[in-house]
């Protein structure tokens, strides 16, 4: 997720917390993986716990074996993901910053999923291009949650990596109302507005884009599958 400028209603939050106590309850590796993401320094935007179930819950409803994700942070959301996945199963998680990926990579072998793991470091568009060089596909479910500038292209770079019927999930695609902004210089503003034109004009994609609020405040996800 990404920093907020709205005021928070308290009435989303604790509609979350409702969630959480009836649906989700307690767990031990996700608490401390966000305990270890404080303590490391890194930044409090991990999707919601509500958010990350529903990412599980998608995986799983695409029966992937293999999955993409773009954006580790400290593996919050990698840790629901690589839950999702079968005996054999593989998540290629991909994320610029070494410190980060450093804290993910002890999450995750802390939540037990280490072996089915394989975070890497560098810029994404840089390592999506020597994934799909060295013919790495196809993915069953890829979730981007990465810097927003260059949404179309990891977009782009999934379906080279997807067969029919592959889930793409693309995070923080209402930014608060932001993506309404036509003349906003907000460099993540025009770059999900170039994601909503590119995804619409993608004729290999059937896709819509759902609004949410939460504990995050106001955001959503561009859902989509590969024809």
């Amino acid at each position: 997720m990404v920093e907020r400028v709205g005021e928070q209603n308290p009435d989303w939050s604790a509609v979350d917390a409702f969630i959480v106590d009836r649906l989700l309850g307690g767990d031990p590796a996700l608490s401390a993986t966000l305990a270890a993401n404080a303590a490391g320094g890194l930044p409090d935007i991990d999707v919601s716990p509500a958010q990350g179930r529903l990412l599980h819950l998608f995986a799983r409803m695409a029966g992937a074996r293999r999955i993409l994700e773009i954006g580790t942070l400290g593996g919050y959301s990698t840790i629901e993901l690589a839950r999702a996945l079968p005996a054999g199963g593989k998540l290629i998680s991909l994320e610029i910053e070494p410190h980060h990926a450093e804290v993910a990579r002890s999450n995750v072998a802390k939540a037990g999923l280490g072996d089915r793991v394989d975070i890497r470091t560098g810029p994404a568009l840089a390592s999506l291009q020597a994934m799909i060089a060295a013919d790495e596909g196809p993915f069953d479910f890829v979730f981007i949650d990465a810097d927003k500038q260059n949404n179309p292209a990891y977009v782009r770079a999934a379906i080279a990596m997807s067969r029919p019927g592959t889930a793409i999930v693309v995070d923080n695609v209402i930014r608060e109302g932001g993506v309404l902004d036509a003349a906003s210089e907000d460099e993540r503003i025009q770059g999900t507005r170039e994601l909503f034109d590119a995804v619409g004009a993608e004729k290999r994609l059937t896709a819509t884009a759902v609004q949410t609020v939460g504990v995050k405040k106001w955001d959503g996800f561009l859902i989509a599958i590969v024809d």
